[in-house]
């Protein structure tokens, strides 16, 4: 008996031993189990974190500027837990952001077609006036008026071909002096632009407004970001395939990642998404982009400036080039008066492959007529190579006297740069005038 309840005992320990080591090893697997999965909620609270912090924001961002890269996964040994999520939501900003960009072209398209069309209008009587007028006070005041006309109108025209709008102008073929004055006259700072000696090279009918306007938002870029004092220098390079025209400023240049995104934005991508443009919106290199990719013309400025700023460089294939046949004593004389000055005789365009001539210097001014009291009086004149040459406008009516042994004297400061400026805005103004739609522009 007592074997048979020892034998009892006996196997009841066994199950029982048995049963606690099989217990032990449950739990012990069970609490491996919660840690592992302790670790893995750890970790998806992590990679919610980092697509929260991290990878969504790239997303937005990487729509605007290309530069920029979507970080992956904290943790690939799995896979990416959140790619699905992250391509849905791409997709839908995609959309949003496409449908709100062609709202707000369509909207500053429209509103600058206006401003331009009222800025065109204005033009015309500001002319008008400068014709009519012959005092000097009311033509400098008219000057002003007319140079701050032409930058307004820019800014509008500008802003419309980002929008998807042509320039709006239709021009005969130009010389790339002249082409450089008309750009130069369009910005504010204009008498700190150094414009070479002229040359005959000459851009073909259908690129001379876009060129010109490309040339005007890269001289107001190295003007705004240079000192005041300094030149914005303006030449031209001749090239087996082509010419460029070279802009030199002295300002403070441009960091790694400003020449990449300049770069890009040259490239043409400027106008599919205006509001990644910043705020406010910074459109000249997107113009200016927009407008080489249209016409078939590249810019670039990833070249550093001997004078320690930014060189921006327009490189012009010859199929946009040709020549023009100008009278050379009449584009190198400059006239009595601003009526005068401002009626240029037309040039005659005749297209011609490169390489592309540089004509002689301007001869000196000759002896007109004498004063008073039998003294030679030589005539006013102006040099090309100056953009800010004085002219000094006197009525046609009434002009006075001179009693003095010695020449002729300027006249003021402003109101030589103003008619100076004028001279520029007449060079890009003279072949014809604008269109009265500015949806279209002649191929």
């Amino acid at each position: 008996m007592l074997t048979v309840v020892a034998s009892v005992l006996l196997v009841a320990v066994l199950v029982l031993v048995v049963l606690l080591v099989r217990q032990r090893g449950v739990d012990a697997r069970a609490r491996a189990r919660c840690a592992e999965l302790e670790t893995l909620l750890h970790a998806r609270d992590e990679e919610d974190r980092h697509l929260v912090r991290s990878r969504l924001p790239a997303v937005v961002e990487s729509l605007t500027d290309t530069s920029v890269s979507v970080p992956g996964p904290l943790d690939g040994r799995a896979g990416d837990p959140h790619g699905s999520v992250l391509s849905l939501f791409a997709w839908h900003l995609q959309q949003t952001r496409a449908a709100a960009a062609q709202v707000a072209t369509a909207t500053l398209k429209t509103v600058m077609r206006t401003v331009q069309n009222l800025a065109n209008e204005q033009q015309v009587v500001i002319s008008a006036a400068e014709q009519h007028h012959d005092d000097p006070d009311v033509l400098a005041d008219l000057l002003k008026i007319d140079h701050a006309n032409s930058q307004l109108a820019r800014r509008a025209q500008a802003t419309a071909v980002l929008c998807g709008s042509w320039p709006g102008q239709q021009r005969s073929a130009s010389t790339l002096t002249d082409m450089a004055r008309g750009a130069a006259s369009r910005i504010r700072d204009f008498p700190r632009v150094v414009i070479p000696a002229p040359s005959d090279a000459a851009v073909v009918s259908r690129a001379v407004e876009p060129v010109v306007l490309a040339v005007a938002e890269l001289l107001d870029n190295g003007a705004r970001h240079s000192q005041p004092g300094s030149t914005v220098e303006v030449n031209f390079q001749q090239a087996h395939n082509g010419l460029a025209i070279v802009i030199d400023d002295a300002g403070v240049g441009m960091t790694v990642e400003a020449v990449q995104r300049a770069t890009w934005l040259l490239s043409g991508h400027g106008g599919q998404d205006i509001a990644g443009l910043g705020d406010p919106p910074r459109i000249g290199f997107a113009v200016v982009g927009v407008l080489a990719a249209r016409y078939g013309f590249t810019v670039s400025v990833d070249t550093r400036s001997p004078y320690g700023g930014v060189r921006a460089v327009v490189f012009l294939p010859s199929e946009l080039l040709t020549r023009v046949d100008a009278p050379a004593a009449a584009a190198l004389r400059a006239p009595e008066s601003p009526q005068s000055a401002v009626t240029p005789e037309p040039a005659t365009a005749t297209p011609v492959p490169a390489p592309i001539r540089e004509p002689a210097p301007a001869p000196a001014a000759d002896v007109v007529s004498r004063t008073e009291h039998g003294l030679p009086r030589r005539s006013r004149r102006t040099a090309l190579t100056e953009f800010t040459a004085p002219l000094s406008p006197v009525p046609r009516s009434s002009r006075p006297v001179e009693t003095s042994v010695s020449p002729a004297v300027p006249a003021s400061p402003s109101l030589a740069t103003l008619a100076a400026w004028q001279r520029g805005t007449q060079a890009g103004r003279r072949a014809a005038p604008p269109t009265a739609e500015f949806e279209r522009d002649t191929p």
